[in-house]
């Protein structure tokens, strides 16, 4: 069976969706029941994923955030301001300036060029004051599915309590996370988090991040649930079509 990608955009708000798959023998006649039915292999080969690390980044400017930003040379100048939502800064003496999703550094270096064309030596320092609330995305084999606001330093597990908690169709042992990682390209790592339910002390936390994606898929069992669903909707009435599935289906 060929994997596809298990991700794909929700409403833009970089949601996830369930991974599918099927297969068939040459005759056609004889679909394979154990591709249906087993979990698929997630490799995320057509994804351009960077290779998973617990490096910290740099925080990013966000709109809505409030910044301190203080002119040495020119304490007139300093300003507290709030990021509007298209990202931009107001600021004397310059026009609206682009400042989300750049690190302070990044900040500065942008404001320095703005002033360049009003003070002669410009030396701009940009300090994060305030940041709204952190969102994380909850999709998948939860309750809630949706955007949930981080009451600071939290898990995965914890994220997925606060959706609800898992439905029984849920995968615990492979919970996906995607994060944004150096270079802004995307990270995936998987995390079993059912150990936690059962001995918290060996379970993979995975502290979060600002807008870190946490994906519950289904459990084999559920996929084959929702196969099976597929095939009665499809087939006639009148004709006796059945698989045995709970005999075959392999529970993960």
């Amino acid at each position: 069976m060929t994997p596809r990608p298990v991700f794909c955009a929700l409403s833009g708000l970089i949601a996830a969706a369930a991974l599918c798959g099927c297969a068939s023998d040459s005759g056609g006649r004889d679909m394979d029941r154990h591709a249906a039915m087993d979990p698929p292999n997630v490799q995320f080969q057509d994804i351009g994923y960077a290779t998973w690390t617990d490096y910290e980044p740099a925080y990013r400017i966000y709109p809505g955030d409030e910044l301190e930003v203080t002119v040495p040379s020119a304490p007139e100048l300093n300003k507290s301001v709030v990021v509007q939502p298209d990202g931009r800064v107001s600021l004397p003496l310059v026009h609206e300036v682009m400042v989300a999703d750049r690190t302070a550094t990044e900040a500065e270096a942008t404001l320095n060029r703005a002033y360049a064309s009003q003070l002669l030596r410009p030396e701009v320092y940009v300090a994060v004051k305030t940041a709204p609330s952190l969102k994380v995305f909850v999709g998948g084999e939860v309750d809630r599915p949706g955007v949930y606001d981080m009451p600071g330093d939290i898990n995965a597990l914890q994220a997925i309590i606060q959706a609800g908690g898992f439905k029984n169709s849920a995968k615990k042992s492979e919970v996906i996370i995607i994060r944004r990682g150096p270079e802004g390209r995307p990270m995936m790592r998987t995390a079993d988090l059912g150990k936690g339910l059962s001995d918290p002390g060996r379970t993979d936390l995975v502290p979060l991040r600002r807008f870190d994606i946490v994906y519950v898929p289904k459990t084999g069992l559920a996929s084959a649930g929702v196969f099976m669903k597929q095939i009665e909707d499809l087939v006639p009435g009148n004709v006796d079509f059945t698989y045995a599935v709970t005999n075959s289906a392999k529970v993960f």
